[in-house]
């Protein structure tokens, strides 16, 4: 069951103070961000909206250790990791988030088991191990049936899945979902936003990046960013909540 306010009274897990971020585009300084101080604490669910060319993606990259701000401070469990080099960061990336993607990102000539191994192969995990965890995770997910199914015979809505158990695999505690329903029918985008809620519910911190509101209310909080700044920060009224929609559709689609 989903819980919201949760998130009130916990610490805060990853946080920017006033970030900036340039890049040099054909000699002209181009200023991605600029003075974003965020804060999202353990077990909350968070949305990053804004419009193409807003800043969320860069944002999404500094957050996610993918990336360093120019300027600013990114603090993870309390520790400013901005100024690490590329080898630390990914070594904290893997501690600590999981992505999605909106292109999923699997090898199409895999088994939905094997992608879901890979993280635990450069992790240097054991065979034996790595098949438990990998078969644990997609049974977390509804997939406990599809384990030697490749990719490549999955609906978008499994496929989606597998990357989210992907992304659970080395028991991150926070999830960053890049668009995650972008690429899917209305059905199938609704039963990955309900995994996501679920495992939030669970305790695991869920960030969304999305440029789509209906989308942005199934988390709890909101923050929009829009030409490179935050331009608001608010709590979610009449939250959306994924389950609810599954039960709510009409009996010929869920036959669908």
């Amino acid at each position: 069951m989903v819980q919201e306010g949760q998130a009130t009274a916990s610490r805060v897990v990853l946080e920017t103070r006033d970030v900036g971020k340039q890049y040099q585009l054909d000699g002209v300084e181009v200023n991605a961000l600029r003075d974003v101080s965020i804060a999202i604490r353990a077990g909350e669910m968070v949305s990053i909206m804004g419009p193409s060319g807003s800043g969320k993606s860069t944002l999404m990259h500094i957050v996610g250790l993918l990336d360093r701000p120019t300027c600013g401070e990114v603090i993870l469990e309390g520790d400013d990791i901005s100024n690490l080099s590329p080898n630390q960061l990914a070594e904290l990336r893997n501690k600590y988030i999981g992505f999605v993607f909106q292109s999923f990102n699997l090898l199409s000539r895999t088994s939905a088991q094997a992608n879901v191994e890979l993280p635990l192969v450069y992790a240097g995990v054991s065979g034996v191990d790595r098949s438990h965890r990998a078969i644990e995770a997609l049974e977390r997910v509804g997939l406990g049936n599809r384990l030697g199914h490749f990719s490549s015979q999955l609906s978008g809505g499994q496929q989606q899945r597998v990357a989210i158990a992907r992304a659970l695999v080395n028991s991150p505690s926070i999830v960053l979902a890049d668009e995650p329903t972008g690429n899917l029918d209305s059905r199938s985008g609704i039963e990955v936003m309900a995994i996501l809620q679920d495992l939030n519910a669970q305790g695991i911190t869920v960030v969304l990046v999305t440029h789509d509101d209906r989308v942005a209310r199934h988390a709890q909080r909101v923050i929009r960013v829009f030409d490179g700044r935050v331009q608001s920060q608010e709590a979610v009224e009449n939250r959306v909540i994924a389950a609810q929609e599954l039960r709510d559709l009409p009996a010929e689609e869920v036959a669908g």
